[in-house]
């Protein structure tokens, strides 16, 4: 582990062995933290923040700078490590940790914008300022379907704030953390400034939530993991951001440009083998087109190469056999409950295949909005489709869940674009093009789909809390 600048091994600590999910072999050992190792990096943290916070932002800002050029220069060993440890496809792999240069670089550039204001008051020899002061230290909880891009959009805003940061990067995936680490001590970071611990989330996740000496919790994951946290940090009411889980639709309307919503629809799919939380979850079409899209859909599913994500492939393997024995069963409940299947990909386990967590695409038509594949976040290689009567009828559909993160839409009509942010329940919209958000937008959920943000200036604002004083000179 990182902790106040040194590297550490716990004395007597259990290991947990990290897989490679294409082959299942043993790529490394990391120590199974514990809730002592929480503390001591959140002590260390704790202890360089006066100093941290006091720095200018802009001298804060060059070493989160630093950072991102050294993420540059190793691009090519980053983006191997995140293939051994996930297992998406290398090219992937490489825009991944390209987009961890872009959210450090984004969040540096945001140094000279901490602003605060001036409000009049009803005194005349007074005025109210409110200020911007960082939280302290500032605990990050990251997934593993992004285990570089996700740490460094939220490294970078809080320490360019002027907070202090404590990593835990998923058991699954913790080297890339680790290796943001390593890229930190070389950068220059003062001691505390940014600590990695490893380990599991249950007892270092929670150990660090529910610790006084931590501020903030910012988070990316999964739904049931998001209610977790948010009770374990009641009882010290710290600030709490949660990116969870999401069951994006995707809108086709009669009127829609066929060929570029498939394309946009298979991206949206399987891009990370169908692992991100704003993929193409449940397609709703307009019955006009609903044969064409399905004819063509179906045929590109069936196309896409499986295989070494080391390689030139567009699917790599799921990145556990827990996670993708979850979608299978999710499957099976779906065609159980009365979903057609237009396309039988499943689990593959012969040949190439023997070893690893693989599975090819799978296209299921439904009738019924309450079936589990409309409903339950799938999170793989599963695409799940249901003919509509119009834009009504779809944007009715789509509304029927607790998630809110993403949507999708694609038509021609300009009333049906404009009156979508009106009425689908969702905190981000991709409106005839497919998904990916830009650094200077805002990435939010609603539901069940979290609490917060991130990115843009409403992201970043979201690491400083604000602060009222009444200087009175009369």
């Amino acid at each position: 582990m990182f902790i106040d600048g040194r590297w550490v091994i716990p004395d007597g600590a259990s290991v947990i062995e990290v897989e490679n999910p294409a082959n299942e072999n043993t790529i490394a050992l990391i120590p199974e933290g514990t809730a002592d190792d929480a503390n001591a990096a959140l002590k260390a943290a704790n202890k360089a923040f006066p100093a941290w916070a006091s720095r200018p932002a802009i001298e804060r800002a060059r070493l989160v700078a630093a950072l991102a050029d050294l993420i540059e220069t190793n691009k090519v060993s980053l983006a191997a490590l995140v293939t051994l440890e996930q297992g998406k496809p290398i090219s992937h792999a490489r825009e991944e940790i390209q987009a961890s240069v872009t959210f450090l670089r984004y969040a540096a550039e945001n140094a000279r914008r901490i602003e605060g204001d001036i409000v009049a008051s009803d005194s005349r020899s007074e005025e109210i300022h409110i200020r911007r002061h960082p939280y302290g230290v500032v605990v990050g909880l990251t997934a593993w379907n992004y285990p570089s891009a996700l740490a460094a959009r939220k490294i970078g805003p809080a320490l360019v704030a002027g907070n202090t940061f404590v990593l835990l990067s998923h058991e699954v995936t913790p080297l890339s953390g680790l290796a943001l680490a390593t890229l930190s001590e070389k950068a220059g970071f003062p001691a505390g400034v940014f600590n990695v611990v490893t380990g599991r989330g249950a007892v270092v996740g929670d150990a660090l939530v529910k610790s006084p000496l931590s501020h903030l919790v910012t988070m990316t994951g999964s739904t049931r993991a998001g209610r977790e946290i948010y009770r374990s940090a009641a009882d010290t009411i710290k600030v709490v951001r949660l990116e969870l889980g999401g069951k994006a639709p995707f809108i086709v309307m009669e009127d829609a440009d066929i060929d570029a919503a498939v394309t946009a629809a298979v991206a949206a799919r399987y891009t990370n083998c169908g692992q991100i939380c704003t993929c193409n979850e449940r397609m709703y079409l307009h019955r006009a087109i609903a044969d064409e899209f399905l004819e063509k859909f179906v045929k590109a599913s069936a196309a896409l190469k499986i295989g070494d994500p080391s390689g030139t492939v567009d699917l790599g393997p799921k990145v556990s056999r827990v996670e993708r024995d979850k979608v299978t069963e999710i499957v099976a409940a779906s065609v159980d409950a009365g979903a057609k299947v237009l396309l039988e990909g499943g689990a593959l386990t012969d040949g190439h295949f023997e070893k690893g967590h693989w599975l090819a695409p799978t296209v299921l038509e439904v009738t019924e909005n309450t079936n589990p594949a409309t409903q339950e976040e799938i999170f793989g290689p599963v695409a799940t489709a249901m003919r509509v009567d119009g834009f009504e009828d779809a944007v009715s559909k789509a509304n029927e869940t607790q998630f809110g993160l993403s949507a999708y839409l694609f038509t021609q009509n300009h009333k049906r674009l404009a009156e979508a942010p009106y009425v689908l329940k969702v905190g981000e919209l991709y409106l005839n093009r497919p998904n990916g958000e830009a650094v200077q937008g805002f990435h939010t959920g609603w539901g069940l789909s979290g609490l917060g943000g991130e990115d843009g200036r409403y992201g970043f604002d979201g690491y400083l809390r604000k602060q009222t004083a009444y200087l009175n000179w009369g």
